[in-house]
């Protein structure tokens, strides 16, 4: 295992970390919903009255953010070592699985486990076990094939 210590940025990622905390919170006490992305994105297609608004000016902002980061800071170099198929199968399945989860990695993650939501514990670490595993299996078990 190699560990890149010159891209070890423990400042900028607690202060990532209290900005995502904070939109969350910010967005279940003035709004009442909670942060989770899946969700989100899910109401925007099968919109209901009234609903629509909120959910595209956080996916909008989603997509915003970076952008406007870029405009006052170098972005770090994108790398995507997989081809095309193997994308779209990576997401399809964490669509599905996000289904079968009842929600994602940022609702539960990040909202229900700071709600101390049982559900949302057990959630985040089977997402954290399969991630485990995939990368094990992944790495050490399929280098050859």
């Amino acid at each position: 295992m190699f560990i890149d210590w010159n891209a070890y940025t423990p400042v900028s990622a607690l202060i990532g970390g209290a900005v995502i905390g904070a939109a969350a919170a910010a967005l279940l006490v003035l709004n009442g919903r909670i942060a989770g992305v899946s969700g989100i994105l899910g109401g925007l297609l099968r919109p209901a009255r009234g609903d629509v608004a909120w959910r595209a000016a956080f996916v909008v902002g989603l997509v915003a953010a970076p952008l406007a980061y870029g405009a006052f800071a170098v972005l770090p170099e994108i790398r995507v070592d997989a081809g095309p198929a193997v994308l779209v199968a990576a997401g399809l399945l964490v669509g599905i699985g996000t289904r079968y989860g009842s929600g994602c990695t940022s609702g539960h993650g990040v909202c229900g486990i700071s709600r101390l939501s049982p559900r949302s514990i057990v959630a985040t670490l089977v997402f954290m076990a399969a991630g485990f595993a995939t990368v094990f299996v992944a790495r050490h078990l399929l280098i050859g094939l």
